[in-house]
């Protein structure tokens, strides 16, 4: 277990940024920190060890698991820009000191201007470009949850961001990877746009393991948001930056639109499994299918469990099942009975049914399943983040831009990358490369949140209602499949959470109607699925991302950074 240095790096530099900082310093300009050997002030896991030690050191200088969260998330969106960033958004599953769960939407928005059939002569233009910017929301976010649950001042959260963009990291097997995958099929965006070449080519070759990276536009636009607040992202002139470029580049985003974001705090959907309280975050994000994975195994004798082969063969049943059923949910404030969906799925009832349509000894062809001839997307970037400290206060976070590098446009001035979190809504009419259709609960409408998979979850002890781990994943449509594997690891085959995340994972949505499976997997229960009539496709390691937190007995924390990232990293203090 890493265990916390008592000098933070940063520290020193936020005693002469941030005044009146209520710290004490040394003559030598060092805050002192306090720290628990044992590992109990709470914890911080991310993809990024430089991240995850800023939010490790922000709970030691006295910050709650919330700020820890801030400015964790913010780094992460510096050293992780190819799939997070203060230009996407997402959703926060958030247990207060007290036991008391709400979800908090930070979902981006479809601009006013939005429309049903607005890709009609163009489907490509929600991919790249301006048209594919859905409204950023990932600061109001973390502006309420800070609000809300913070202690510590905000620029102080914000200026560890700033240093890292403004004085550089290096560039990791992760990032090289992402790089790599981006510039696929001669795209060469990277080097050949000056705008994106600024950073990630200064010298006119894209840069390698082991240089050294610069973000200073980027630098410069979170220090205004530290020294003035999110207002300049949304009122002032990060915005009018942001819009002016936006709608250069064919998109519609408006003033009005970033004006009138609003974050939904909504309750968390819960169930109980075994001795166990389970929490995941509500529609349009997707807690009620890992949910329903649950509920659905939760059918079977525990005993049953000694068969891994008979098991793991239900468990890919449920998959499909659940998956099914994410295609009939959408934004409950444009999907009239999506509330109504998820507490069926959550229901006895529906577990029941699901367990009588499961065979045991063969799969089933894809209309069993009824999905309704629709089709869930192969989407990709997201982050993970997972914060808890001593008080019981716990934050799991997942934020996106979508796609590799969002919609693949940077505002000039800022450095801010775009989403092109449009690309998840449906588009009539337009079927995918496996000839389905879309789904109508997910078209576009001005204002509403497209479906996601993102599924952050929180487990607590039912006998005392105290927190036991918090997890969630990366990884577009496999976050569901991850996150549920990694709790179901825990809570049904007693591992530990290291060798829960490291376990590995399997993965079906369906459509296409395959079962993917990770290299490494055992064998022998790979052969049984094959004889169950499962068609297997092997898939490398790293397609999702698994962050995780747990607290022991006895007051101590774990922290799990996924090991499939080769630069994540877990922290305790």
């Amino acid at each position: 277990m890493r265990r916390p240095s008592l000098l933070p790096c940063w520290l020193p530099l936020l005693s002469q940024l941030v005044p009146g900082l209520a710290f004490p310093v040394t003559d030598q300009g060092v805050v002192t920190i306090h720290t628990d050997p044992a590992g109990r002030r709470g914890a911080v896991a991310s993809e990024s060890s430089i991240c995850s030690k800023i939010g490790r050191d922000t709970i030691a200088m006295g910050g709650s698991a919330a700020d820890a969260m801030v400015s964790t998330t913010l780094c992460v969106g510096v050293i992780g820009m190819y799939h997070s960033g203060i230009g996407g958004g997402g959703f926060m599953l958030v247990r207060d000191k007290n036991g008391n769960y709400e979800t908090i939407d930070y979902r981006e928005t479809a601009p006013a201007a939005a429309s049903q059939d607005m890709y009609k002569d163009d489907p490509n233009a929600s991919v790249y470009g301006g048209l594919a910017v859905a409204v950023p929301s990932e600061l109001k976010g973390l502006d309420h949850l800070h609000r809300k649950y913070g202690t510590l001042p905000w620029k102080t959260l914000v200026m560890p961001a700033v240093r890292v963009a403004r004085e550089g990291f290096k560039v990791t097997e992760d990032l090289v990877r992402y790089m790599e995958n981006a510039s696929a099929d001669n795209n060469t965006f990277l080097v050949d746009d000056q705008i994106w070449a600024e950073d990630f080519a200064p010298n006119g070759t894209l840069l390698k393991l082991g240089d050294t990276i610069t973000r200073k536009r980027l630098a410069n636009s979170l220090e205004k948001i530290a020294n003035q607040g999110i207002d300049v992202f949304y009122k002032g002139e990060i915005a009018e930056s942001m819009v002016n470029y936006i709608q250069e580049k064919n998109g519609i985003v408006t003033m009005e639109d970033l004006d009138a974001y609003t974050v939904n705090v909504k309750p968390a959907l819960n169930i109980t499994y075994g001795d166990y309280r389970l929490f995941a975050t509500e529609a349009p994000s997707s807690g009620a299918v890992t949910f329903s994975m649950f509920k659905t195994m939760q059918q079977y004798a525990p005993e049953d469990l000694t068969d891994l082969n008979l098991t793991t063969h239900r468990f890919v049943e449920a998959m499909k099942f659940a998956y099914a059923a994410r295609l009939e949910l959408g934004d409950p404030a444009f999907v009239k009975n999506a509330s109504q969906i998820e507490a069926f799925l959550l229901s006895d009832d529906a577990a029941e049914d699901i367990r009588s349509r499961i065979f045991d000894d063969r799969t089933q062809p894809v209309e069993a399943y009824d999905p309704l001839s629709l089709f869930v997307p192969d989407s990709h970037g997201t982050s993970h983040v997972v914060a808890s400290d001593e008080s019981g206060l716990t934050i799991s976070s997942t934020t996106t831009i979508n796609l590799l590098f969002g919609a693949q446009i940077m505002t000039p001035d800022t450095g801010i990358i775009l989403n092109n979190e449009m690309d998840d809504f449906s588009q009539p009419g337009r079927r995918n490369a496996f000839g389905f259709a879309p789904s109508p609960a997910n078209y576009i409408a001005p204002g509403k949140r497209p479906l996601s998979s993102i599924t952050p979850l929180i487990a607590e002890h039912a006998s005392n209602n105290t927190f036991f781990f918090a997890t969630g994943a990366a990884g577009g449509s496999r976050i569901i499949s991850a996150t549920t594997q990694t709790a179901w690891n825990i809570l049904a085959r007693g591992m530990s959470l290291h060798d829960a995340v490291v376990a590995p994972r399997l993965h079906h949505q369906l459509l296409p109607h395959v079962l993917r499976v990770e290299e490494g997997y055992e064998a022998g229960v790979v052969e049984s699925l094959e004889g169950k009539g499962h068609e297997v496709e092997f898939m490398a390691p790293g397609l999702s991302a698994v962050q995780g937190v747990m607290r022991f007995w006895d007051g101590r924390f774990d922290a799990v950074g996924e090991p499939r990232q080769v630069n994540s990293g877990g922290y305790v203090v």
